[in-house]
């Protein structure tokens, strides 16, 4: 991702935290609303999903998890773009696993994923950056916690959650993976209501892998009450969980009709840095 927005490396700031479900904490960047969360057991282990963005940020993200007194024991990446590899070394270092196919998409690109750190989120320790654990292949489930986890409810009581479950596919990057935890899916940079989704140009079929991605996603999130996307704000109830599928369907629909010399694309989330990459995509299409 690319964009024009900045913060001094040094930032230093509590980060907030806003609690989606139990257990489930989310935390919004000043970049893109780039979403961070937090998965934190009742005995206090806390699992990361895609800090970021700045280093500023992603300091006082593990500020704040430590003022807690919670502790982090693994990380989680939804795939291999930039902004969703990054790590601090106050986070600690633990497990920090992504899809298989993910890690090796990295790998192969590692320098264009430093020089686009450098350029939009300065200070970031390139030795943290991408340093990621794969998957095994076809894995359906995190190793994480050691231990059957319990999840804080607001009043105090604890809910029982088995491991997340992990919703692999490559709809918007290769080895794309969503987790399924504690009732919400951390849908990664799909189900915005801020972006239109943003498909792979270089798959050979980059709309119907996204077709296929939303019916394996919503498949998979049958039972959750509560999505977060990648950027964006968090959809809460069934109601609102549905209208962000039939939003992602809908644009595709239209992308292809508008690839295929058909009318121009309208969709509200169409504005600003949006507007440039739904150009790109589409000129990638009918090319």
């Amino acid at each position: 991702m690319t964009g024009p927005a900045r913060e001094a490396p040094d930032a230093r700031r509590a980060r907030a935290l806003v609690e989606v479900a139990p257990g489930v904490h989310v935390a919004t960047s000043t970049i893109w609303t780039t979403t961070s969360t937090v998965v934190v057991t009742r005995s206090g282990e806390a699992l990361v999903v895609d800090p970021g963005v700045t280093v500023g940020e992603c300091a006082a993200l593990a500020d704040t998890i430590a003022a807690r007194g919670w502790r982090v024991t693994a990380g989680f990446s939804t795939h291999p773009h930039w902004d969703h590899v990054l790590w601090h070394e106050g986070l600690g270092r633990v497990p920090r696993w992504a899809a298989a196919r993910a890690v090796a998409e990295l790998g192969s690109r590692r320098g264009q994923v430093l020089a686009a750190v450098d350029a939009d989120a300065p200070g970031h320790d390139s030795r943290l950056v991408g340093a990621l654990d794969a998957l095994p292949d076809g894995a359906t489930v995190l190793p994480w916690p050691d231990e059957p986890a319990a999840l804080p409810t607001a009043a105090g009581a604890a809910v029982a959650v088995g491991p997340p479950r992990v919703v692999g596919h490559d709809a918007h990057a290769p080895g794309h993976a969503a987790l399924v935890v504690a009732g919400v899916l951390l849908a990664g940079d799909m189900l915005s209501d801020t972006e239109v989704p943003l498909v792979d140009t270089s798959a050979p079929d980059p709309v119907g892998t996204y077709r296929v991605a939303l019916d394996v996603l919503e498949e998979a999130g049958r039972d959750v009450r509560v999505l977060v996307p990648g950027h964006g704000s968090p959809a809460a109830g069934p109601s609102a969980v549905a209208r962000r599928f039939a939003a992602d369907r809908a644009y595709l629909d239209a992308l292809e009709r508008a690839a295929s010399g058909g009318p121009a694309v309208e969709d509200p989330r169409l504005s600003g840095y949006v507007v440039d990459w739904h150009t790109d995509q589409l000129a990638a299409l009918r090319s």
